[in-house]
């Protein structure tokens, strides 16, 4: 067999590789989105987008009728679409996040594709093994699955900073409509980011941009800064979508909730109990790179090792050890890393001064550890197809592990975690219109699956009752309507052993019972 032929046949079979694992990530992405949302946060999202859907109102969010201005309205309008198509699910509520995912797996292929310095083909090649590693990367499937801000503005975050690697790839030779097509871009989806989750869509990209500038040392070309003139209107203008009709409706209850407070107030101080130590991040953000976390690990010494040999070879006047790989890799010049570098630590200094923090803030520095991870893979194939086919599985294993846990494992964290089961079994005892409340203790899950049907205090919070005596008071004032009562299973005794109240408990999740109260 001619040596042409064997590398039509290998060049196939690269082909239908690529074409069998992203179908493979495709049916991943959007398997297991219908389980019970969990946790406080999916419930209240689904359930404002639901509130909003109901009065076809795409400006204002409310929770239990109450104006709720903690995030902007990006995915309650995608959330509402999806209503529209599929109805009020949980798979509805979930499927935005699932495409802002692939959209952020498709962003960081356009990134490698055009950042890279190569041939045509390796260019290419590097492009498709940096989208394999994104799509099994445990942070972006894990955040993909949920109905949450994170991977929202994860990916416009993404394809801005894509964008912006389209443009600054460009040379003298390449289009001026292609140069502009991607300053569009740029200045675009930094509005949408806005519109995601607020200041950080706007301080992220133009941070990255200009860490990127200090790192490589020299000064953003012409057209980039004459850009600014008439982008930033421009992002202003995709954010007004929103913001303004806010304002105009709400006008400084929408500036001290939504500005002040919701971002200020939750960077510089613990007013929202989320506190961790200055170093969470650090190790957060390398275990959103699991199954890479050993390249990650790797590539982030080898550039750290490589930014300081670097100036001591200088001043040795030594010649600096040239980067492994070969000058035939895409990535045989140093601007793609340091963006990448850039990427990964703006995000990461930024949120670790944060006063306020929790795993999914560091999210959209996933792409540039990605990325980064990504350029010292692509080096550790090239010494043999046995490391190539090593990777492959690795990623292939991964998107099969995760089909396995959906099905298996997920389903009873989603009932731990999740009231539907509890609610579905007071409904069925034909309690499907009795007012909810939590019992010495507050379930945000329950805005969704107990809509309408909490009792809430003035401010719009749900009422945490703390003694039998509250709830005899609460019924008698009520007509003696039965309550269905959300209790921890240890403090259940404080009501069966009431003498006031009679207690049925009809089920329970393992973390807490529900049960049917009424007066004796």
């Amino acid at each position: 067999m001619s040596e042409n032929t064997t590398a039509r046949i290998r060049d196939n079979n690269e082909r239908w590789f690529w074409v069998a694992f992203f179908t493979l990530a495709l049916f991943v992405f959007f398997f297991g989105l219908n389980i019970p949302l969990v946790g406080p946060d999916e419930p209240r999202y689904a359930e404002v987008a639901r509130e909003m859907f109901l009065r076809g109102d795409w400006v204002t969010p409310t929770l239990g009728g109450f104006n709720w201005f903690e995030k902007p309205a990006l995915l309650y309008w995608l959330e509402i679409v999806s209503y529209h198509v599929f109805g009020v699910t949980e798979f509805a509520a979930r499927i935005d996040s699932a495409l802002c995912g692939l959209g952020t797996v498709a962003s960081l292929w356009i990134a490698a594709r055009f950042r890279g310095l190569g041939n045509e083909a390796s260019t290419g090649n590097f492009a498709n093994w940096t989208a394999m590693i994104a799509a099994s990367t445990i942070g972006i499937l894990a955040f993909s699955h949920g109905a949450s801000f994170d991977i929202v503005v994860t990916f416009p975050i993404t394809a801005s900073l894509a964008s912006f690697c389209v443009f600054d790839s460009a040379t003298n030779e390449t289009s001026t409509r292609r140069k502009f097509l991607a300053l569009i871009s740029f200045y675009f989806f930094i509005g949408v980011g806005l519109l995601a989750k607020g200041l950080i869509g706007v301080v992220f990209p133009f941070a990255i941009v200009t860490f990127y500038f200090l790192l490589r040392r020299r000064m953003p070309r012409r057209d980039f800064l004459v850009s600014l003139f008439w982008g930033i209107p421009l992002l202003v203008l995709v954010a007004a979508t929103w913001y303004l009709p806010m304002y105009l409706q709400h006008g400084w209850q929408f500036i001290d909730e939504f500005i002040i407070q919701q971002h200020f107030e939750r960077f510089a101080t613990n007013k929202y109990q989320h506190p961790q130590p200055f170093y969470f991040f650090f190790w957060v953000l390398p275990l959103m790179t699991i199954p890479w976390l050993p390249f990650f690990l790797w590539a982030t010494w080898k550039s750290f090792r490589d930014r300081i040999s670097g100036p001591l070879a200088r001043l040795a006047k030594v010649k600096p050890p040239a980067i492994a790989g070969g000058s035939d890799l895409p990535f045989s010049s140093s601007p793609l890393r340091l963006f990448s570098i850039s990427w990964l630590l703006v995000p990461l200094l930024f949120f670790s001064f944060s006063g306020s923090k929790l795993p999914g803030y560091i999210l959209p520095a996933v792409p540039g550890a990605i990325l980064l991870t990504s350029i010292y893979i692509y080096q550790f194939i090239q010494k043999s197809p046995l490391r190539s086919n090593l990777v492959k599985t690795v990623a292939i294993g991964t998107l099969v592990i995760c089909v396995i846990a959906i099905i298996f494992l997920v389903p009873r964290f989603a009932r731990k975690e999740s009231v539907k089961s509890l609610v579905a079994a007071a409904d069925a005892s034909g309690y499907a219109t009795a007012p909810v409340l939590s019992y010495l203790t507050v379930s945000h899950n329950a805005e969704y699956y107990a809509a309408g049907r909490l009792i809430r205090d003035a401010d719009g919070k749900q009422r945490r009752f703390v003694g039998p005596h509250e709830l005899v008071e609460y019924i008698s004032l009520h007509n003696n309507t039965p309550l269905v009562i959300l209790v921890p299973k240890n403090q259940i005794t404080t009501l069966t052993l009431s003498e006031s109240l009679q207690t049925e408990v009809l089920d329970d999740n393992g973390e807490l019972d529900v049960a049917i109260v009424r007066l004796k």
